[in-house]
């Protein structure tokens, strides 16, 4: 009996030390980021802009403006969880051969950025950065796009303007849903500082609003999205189930495409 209760006791101790884990290095689970040079210096195909804007607590935020030949509106995009500008300003550049500006930001920790991260930060970057597109488009001009972790941040801007629409891909229908699939043993829900609400944002957005997901996402799970979609009016929303698709490679997918384009034609 005494051997089964230090065994016990064991197994308690180690479950409560994975959880104190989880919750004080959740940020570098979920934020996949690093730092580059304040010199480093961008090269793409497309003609650019770089961007600073400082935050109202002195935190740089960098990102990318680029300019099509042939301007259909602007698409302001927000980036997944791995990589910096570097990585997401090119993945963007085929939205400007489809002949949209685009502008995309770097989160706080990620390239040039810089600040501490909290949710309401990162809410109050997103939106300064819509800010600076309303300087060059109208509203109606504006394309809100989401990648992955960016969908949250897209979704809660869809609820606080006016935007002409808003295109989602691999979303999740709230955050704490995406950690507990990791998590599986512990109440993330209790500890999670990062839980974007996709599905709350949503029930005040006003745009028509474009979901697509793949079937074999193996990051954030298809029902997720679809739990998302089946949130929206269907009057408001429509849902691109791409065969076959993963969570990095929907791009490859003709269906992805002409649905994209379709969008934005």
């Amino acid at each position: 009996m005494k051997k089964l209760k230090i065994i016990l006791l064991s197994l308690i101790a180690l479950y409560l030390l994975s959880g104190l884990i989880v919750y004080l290095f959740q940020e570098r689970f979920i934020f996949l980021d690093g730092s580059i040079p304040d010199d480093y210096k961008f090269e793409f195909k497309s003609n650019f802009e770089e961007i600073n804007l400082t935050a109202d607590d002195d935190a740089n935020l960098n990102g990318i403006h680029f300019k099509s030949e042939n301007n259909k509106g602007l698409i302001l995009y927000f980036h997944g969880n791995g990589g910096d500008l570097r990585r997401w300003a090119k993945v963007t550049e085929y939205y400007v051969s489809l002949g949209y500006d685009v502008i995309v930001m770097d989160y706080r920790g990620y390239g040039k950025s810089t600040g501490k991260r909290t949710e309401i930060r990162l809410m109050t970057d997103a939106a300064m950065f819509y800010d600076y597109a309303l300087n060059y488009y109208r509203e109606d001009e504006i394309t809100l796009y989401g990648r992955s972790l960016g969908t949250g941040i897209a979704a809660y801007l869809a609820s606080q303007h006016h935007p002409k629409q808003l295109i989602l891909e691999t979303p999740y229908y709230d955050f704490k849903s995406v950690a507990q699939r990791y998590y599986p043993i512990f109440p993330v829900g209790l500890a999670l500082r990062f839980n974007f609400k996709s599905h709350v944002y949503l029930r005040d957005a006003k745009c028509p609003i474009y979901i697509f997901h793949g079937t074999e996402d193996e990051v954030v799970p298809f029902k997720s999205g679809r739990k998302l979609y089946e949130s929206i009016p269907s009057s408001q929303a429509q849902f691109f189930s791409i065969e076959g698709g993963k969570h990095k490679n929907l791009i490859e997918f003709e269906p992805f495409r002409r649905g994209i384009e379709g969008i934005l034609e």
